[in-house]
């Protein structure tokens, strides 16, 4: 099991929902708005224990120090 530390959520989604981000153990997770069907097809061997999710992007941007 990770433990996740949350880190920060889009500036813009207020107090309710996210995409946010958070920071555990080698890497980070986010979590964000599910695709549509035709959005995933579209992805690359996607395995089936893996999905996407759209995050925008003030919240990898701070990563980077661009937010």
């Amino acid at each position: 099991m990770r433990n996740l530390t949350f880190l920060w959520k889009d500036a813009g989604s207020g107090m309710n929902g996210c995409p946010a981000l958070y920071e555990t153990e080698g890497g980070y997770v986010v979590q964000g708005i599910q695709l549509t069907d035709d959005e995933r097809a579209q992805l690359r061997n996607l395995a089936d224990n893996e999905d996407a999710i759209f995050v925008p992007a003030n919240v990898l941007d701070r990563l980077r120090g661009n937010a």
